[in-house]
């Protein structure tokens, strides 16, 4: 099948690699021409604009650094949209996936929004996932291109679930993240280096499988009772928690505005329940 991927940073430039790898004839385009040699130099056609880039395939692939850079590019297309399956893999907001839907069928086009959930280097092995939402007959025409990315799985035909999914899992990246830093900012200020937290840190991460799957499935069923968690526990290992980062000079933004979302749960009379009541 014959693809295009718009927009060629890091990411786009994996997609396209692993698309000539598995023997797809593959046309680039990037605002930066120059970024697009190393890939000429593998066999892929460059082309000098947005439109003779989409036109030149069946499937375009769309990866830049927001919705706003993906509608630019798109308007610039213009009519050679018409009759095309335009992929959107830009990380944004679940809104703008629809709003993007809306502009692709307006030029005549057909639009699938998707999320690529892991690094560049996994692009062309079973370890990318990809996510894809839109109508099932869109996904299914493009099924031999995601295939060759990584590990495709559609979500549903409302345009907008691809990017919720990324957003909720983003934020359990970067919150984790930045709990992994403020950790190691906490045992620093007390002569506790990065080394000799770490294994204990893996340690904490070994167990969240068992409790995010209790927490989900407490959510899903609506009970909270019989708790080995419950939420006044959680406040006062916050008020502890806050108060020696403070003493070590650290910002506490965070955990305070987790504390009063614990606060105000206590105050309303689940103190006793199960901490995934948060999330209800």
């Amino acid at each position: 099948m014959n693809v295009t991927v718009l927009g060629l940073g890091p990411m786009g430039q994996a997609l396209a690699g692993a698309l000539l790898t598995a023997g797809h004839r593959t046309t680039v385009w990037n605002r930066t021409a120059a970024k697009a040699e190393s890939l000429r130099q593998r066999g892929a056609q460059v082309a000098a604009s947005p439109g003779a880039g989409v036109a030149a395939s069946e499937v375009s692939l769309v990866n830049v650094v927001d919705h706003d850079a993906v509608h630019a590019v798109l308007a610039a297309a213009g009519d050679a949209v018409a009759g095309r399956l335009i992929v959107g893999l830009t990380s944004d907001t679940p809104e703008r996936s629809n709003r993007t839907a809306e502009l692709v069928a307006g030029l005549g086009g057909r639009y699938l929004d998707g999320a690529i959930m892991t690094p560049t280097a996994t692009i062309g092995t079973p370890d990318a996932a990809i996510l894809f939402a839109g109508p099932r007959d869109h996904y299914d025409a493009g099924a031999g291109v995601f295939g060759a990315l990584g590990t495709p799985r559609w979500l549903g035909a409302e345009y907008d679930r691809a990017a919720t999914h990324d957003m909720a899992l983003l934020d359990l990246f970067w919150t984790s993240v930045s709990g992994f830093l403020h950790a190691l900012s906490v045992a620093r200020a007390h002569g506790i280096g990065a080394a000799e937290l770490l294994p204990h840190a893996l340690g904490i991460v070994a167990i969240l499988p068992p409790i995010f799957t209790e927490i989900a499935e407490r959510v899903e069923a609506g009970q909270h009772g019989q708790s080995s968690a419950p939420v006044a526990s959680v406040a006062a290992s916050l008020h502890h928690l806050i108060a020696t980062s403070r003493a070590a000079g650290l910002e506490t933004g965070a955990l305070e505005a987790f504390e009063r979302v614990v606060a105000e749960a206590v105050a309303a009379g689940h103190g006793d329940q199960e901490i995934s009541v948060l999330a209800s």
